[in-house]
């Protein structure tokens, strides 16, 4: 297993490099430092300002060099103006001598400074993941076990009323899109003139006006069940619903096995068939599909979080590409490549727990 897990982070570490060159790459054409030329100037700029601007930069030298420089293995490139005064990429100009710095990257834990946030890159992507972590936990405690629940129960009988009820509320819930659940379930528990709110708050049943808030931006700071179970409901609806049938069709096939028959034939309860015989090989297949959920709970709740306001990584991620933020915006692709291969790792060594013939090469 040690062997196994060390091949695996150097796979890991090698797709991580490969993948965050792309993206250093893509970032940095020409285009896209055009464009953040003049969004930090002017966007009158002339070509020559422009071409000036970025050479004083380090823009413009050789792509290689600006990922090593990005990556901290290479000194950062250093700037003297006509003036007398220095600055770099790891100093300003009133840096003293004595502090200033030749490295300064990933790898220093410098991530760069956000033009749009104007704060350092490490502690804005680290304030909104946190955020996106808090929402993402509260999810997965709910849609997951909610899933298996519902996925178990349809495949024990395959073709019975309840399979065909489960099956059909699942596929309901995977073909509803988070914009569309996400509004009804605004306008039917969160409006204090439509839906269930009115009629309770004049039953006297609920002590506010609504019964659930609308937007998440309070939970933010302070979440609780009543301004953070729309969001999380609202993803875990839709996430339930392909866990739940990738479960079922599982669950159906181990319960057709010879040995689960076996077992049958020999007087063992049903409830032990299923809970010591046939769940734990019915959650391989389904343990794959959850860890997947979790790099997809990053970077794709970003319409729920919009609806919501709340304002986490995915956001954080649209606001990175709209206004053109370089450095935000490959901190955030780093980060959303290493929690893929993370789950990743993790999923294989799921696989090995679950089933330990499955032989490792």
């Amino acid at each position: 297993m040690g062997i196994f897990i060390l091949r695996r982070l150097g796979v890991m570490l090698l797709t991580a490099l490969c993948l965050t060159f792309i993206v250093f790459w893509l970032t940095n054409l020409y285009p896209n430092l055009e464009k953040l030329a003049k969004t930090q100037g002017n966007f009158r700029m002339s070509d020559e300002a422009v071409t000036s601007y970025l050479d004083d930069r380090g823009y413009l030298q050789p792509l290689p060099v600006k990922f090593g420089q990005w990556l901290g293995v290479m000194p950062g490139w250093v700037t003297e103006k006509e003036d007398g005064t220095t600055f770099g990429r790891c100093f300003d100009a009133d840096t003293p001598e004595a502090d200033r710095r030749t490295r300064c990257g990933v790898i220093q834990g410098d991530w760069g400074f956000s033009t749009v946030f104007k704060d350092e890159v490490g502690s804005t992507v680290a304030t909104r993941l946190a955020l996106t972590g808090k929402l993402m936990l509260c999810v997965l405690l709910l849609m997951v076990p909610s899933a298996l629940i519902v996925g178990v129960l349809a495949g024990m009988r395959e073709g019975s009323k309840l399979d065909r009820s489960l099956s059909t509320f699942s596929i309901a819930t995977t073909a509803t899109p988070e914009y569309v659940s996400g509004v009804i379930f605004i306008a039917v528990l969160a409006s204090s003139k439509f839906g269930l709110s009115p009629i309770l708050a004049d039953l006297g049943w609920i002590d506010g006006k609504t019964l659930f808030l609308g937007s998440a931006t309070s939970a933010m700071k302070d979440a609780n069940f009543w301004n953070f179970f729309l969001p999380v409901l609202t993803i875990s609806l839709y996430g339930m619903g392909y866990i739940a049938r990738m479960t079922r069709a599982s669950m159906a096939e181990v319960m057709t096995a010879q040995y689960i028959r076996t077992a049958r034939l020999k007087g063992v309860k049903f409830s032990d068939i299923v809970l010591k015989h046939a769940l734990r090989n019915a959650l391989i297949a389904p343990f794959t599909v959850i860890m997947l959920q979790i790099p997809w709970l990053l970077n794709g709740v970003v319409i729920v979080e919009t609806l919501f306001n709340y304002k986490g990584f995915g956001w954080l991620l649209v606001q990175a590409a709209g206004n053109n933020d370089i450095e935000l915006l490959l901190a955030v692709s780093v980060v959303s490549v290493a929690v893929v291969l993370v789950t990743q790792l993790i999923s294989d060594i799921g696989y090995v727990y679950l089933n330990p013939r499955i032989r490792i090469s």
